[in-house]
């Protein structure tokens, strides 16, 4: 038990899950079932399913001396290890219990790159073997391994995972000194080339084995260096593009080691500025925008007030209105409050006849944010007044207002919302 609760809490830093567990602060005996912390995330199968995975390290023990680590040699922490049986009897007793459906495994560097993958594999060797587990497995690659050792491993996971860490080359230089920008790409191309031999296996041989057949993923550290959301935005996309990977995770920086060239313990991690990465990521994976349309080198950086789909269409006016009835699929896509499925609805919905702005609302068209650029036969709701400021107002997102200034009750002057909402309007509008 006390190896389980320091190898997950050291665990929970990786974001590759959708999300980490959380004990309940209820207290012993006032009611039925155990919510412990320990390591419990959750992601999504290819279905939809929301399923539990058990989030752990083979070992805390490393030889690397990244800055921005908790675990790295020159932290003065508890080091403990589990060897593979344990954690091969751990998984599978957490299974026949029902508090997980499958393993996300991780490793510090103990030894070396080799000897630490060898005991991932080692472990996941008995659970695919003696204890005949077939569940979901992603399993975390270790940059310098060697290419054997990751043909093994990805034999055994469904997913693999190698971290990039840091947006830049100098990052790494200065925060990970044992990390290189080499050992870490080189496993993602042969990753990639895996995947797609066995793709091919499979077409040929329907019983070929298969390699990581639910792709491979990364994640990089955001606030820990000074690289702007354009350098990470492009990186993302060079990603997706060179090695075909299925998700990139960002991770906003916890100060949880001080270090001169980190940011202050204090520091509170850009929670915000993760969150829209990933709406910009959303962007490049499904809505067919590029890093350059969504940033560029005067606007470096995502304004907080705004998500980056309707801050590129404020930016863009002069391409709406567009007629619903007659839009492209691409244009449609471009247009606040329409999604990919909701874009896909319209298209098959206007085979039959015009669409007017009821039968948009049935369609699911987010029509608070969509009333402002679109036309439904060539006109616009009744009585609504479009005018650049308004559809800025419109689109503001309310959390990032809300959180701009602190409301009080003991203070001389007492703003209202509607104060603080145009003030955030006379910021946004100032920097267009």
């Amino acid at each position: 038990m006390e190896k389980l609760t320091i190898l997950t809490d050291a665990a929970k830093y990786d974001v590759a899950c959708t999300s980490s567990g959380a004990g309940d602060s209820a207290p012993r005996g006032s009611g039925i079932g155990s919510t412990a912390d320990c390591g419990i995330c959750h992601s999504w199968s290819a279905d939809g399913r929301c399923i539990s995975l058990l989030k752990v390290l083979m070992t805390n023990r490393c030889v690397f001396d990244c800055r921005y680590c908790v675990n790295r040699r020159s932290v003065d922490t508890p080091r403990v290890a589990f060897t593979p049986k344990e954690l091969a009897d751990l998984t599978i007793q957490f299974y026949r219990r029902n508090y997980i459906e499958g393993l996300f495994l991780s490793s510090g560097v103990d030894r070396s790159p080799d000897y630490a993958t060898e005991q991932m594999i080692r472990a996941l060797e008995l659970l695919r073997g003696p204890y005949g587990f077939t569940g979901y497995i992603h399993a975390k690659a270790i940059p310098g391994a060697d290419p054997f050792l990751i043909d093994r491993l990805g034999r055994l996971a469904n997913r693999l995972s190698v971290n990039i860490e840091l947006p830049s080359e100098q990052g790494l230089k200065q925060l990970a000194p044992n990390k290189s920008k080499r050992a870490i790409l080189g496993p993602m191309a042969k990753i990639r080339d895996e995947i797609v031999q066995s793709g091919e296996e499979l077409v040929r041989y329907k019983s070929a084995p298969k390699f990581a057949p639910a792709g491979q993923s990364t994640q990089m550290i955001v606030g820990a260096t000074p690289e702007s959301d354009l350098q990470i935005l492009r990186l993302t996309e060079a990603l997706y593009r060179k090695y075909r990977l299925k998700r990139v995770f960002f991770s906003a920086y916890i100060p949880v080691v001080e270090d001169t060239l980190l940011p202050s313990l204090e520091t509170k991690p850009p929670l915000l500025r993760e969150h829209r990465l990933y709406q910009a990521d959303w962007l490049l994976r499904y809505y067919h925008f590029s890093s350059e349309e969504l940033l560029d080198e005067e606007d470096p950086q995502f304004n907080p007030l705004m998500d980056p789909k309707c801050c590129w269409a404020v930016r863009h006016l002069e391409l709406f209105p567009v007629e619903v009835n007659k839009a492209s699929f691409e244009m449609l896509l471009r247009v606040p409050g329409i999604g990919p499925v909701s874009a896909r609805r319209i298209l098959r919905a206007r085979r039959c006849s015009s669409l007017d702005w009821e039968d948009l609302r049935r369609i699911g068209v987010v029509l608070k944010r969509a009333q402002y650029f679109l036309l439904c036969r060539g006109k616009r709701p009744a009585g609504l007044i479009v005018s650049e400021r308004n559809t800025v107002r419109a689109l503001i997102d309310g959390a990032p207002v809300a959180q701009a200034e602190q409301l009080s009750l003991f203070g001389d002057e007492l703003r209202r919302p509607q104060q603080l909402e145009e003030a955030a309007t006379e910021c946004f509008m100032s920097g267009i």
